[in-house]
């Protein structure tokens, strides 16, 4: 019987965190050790990735008009919140895992794009964060479909094509990636 290895992926939506985290660098890969929750024992998955998109915005403001705006917007990855299970991992698992990585900064170039598309005006809080909200639901669907149709990295051919895919993707929104 074939063994099934399923990896998991967790998102975090956050404003704020004063998490351990580590944010997306395209130098700095993941490794086992960035891991360091506890296994699930009772969980099928070989490993968990959390990982999600911090945003944060400020306002300037000439009396009750708003005049400017700022945004923060960052990938990290909580090593305290995942995990994996040593006997079970592999370089093919924690590519797996890194892909999960690589696509919350695919996103988080995307929020990016969409934001320097605003203009000043009296709305942009509600529109900022109807942005973020909007990513992570997109982010979200993409995590799950990558899952899906890897089947949580058992599929090698389709983990290839999601690799290239994100790999391409990245490339297009450089304009917009982490400073």
């Amino acid at each position: 019987m074939k063994n099934i290895l399923i990896c998991l992926f967790v998102l975090f939506v956050s404003s704020e965190t004063n998490e351990d985290t580590m944010t997306w660098d395209e130098n700095n890969k993941l490794t086992w050790a960035d891991f360091k929750a506890s296994p699930d024992s009772d969980s099928d998955a070989v490993a968990l990735t959390a990982s999600g998109i911090t945003f944060g915005f400020g306002v300037k403001t000439s009396g009750k008009r708003i005049v400017e705006f700022s945004t923060t917007v960052e990938s990290h990855f909580y090593p305290n919140k995942s995990w994996y299970k040593k006997a079970q991992s592999d370089a093919h698992i924690l590519g797996h895992e890194q892909l999960h990585f690589d696509l919350t900064e695919l996103y988080s170039r995307k929020l990016r794009q969409e934001i320097s598309k605003l203009q000043v005006n009296q709305n942009v809080k509600k529109q900022l964060n109807r942005l973020h909200e909007d990513i992570n639901l997109k982010l979200s669907a993409a995590q799950a479909k990558y899952d899906r149709e890897t089947q949580h990295s058992i599929n090698a051919v389709k983990q290839r094509e999601w690799a290239n895919y994100v790999e391409k993707e990245l490339k297009n929104l450089k304009d917009y990636k982490s400073l």
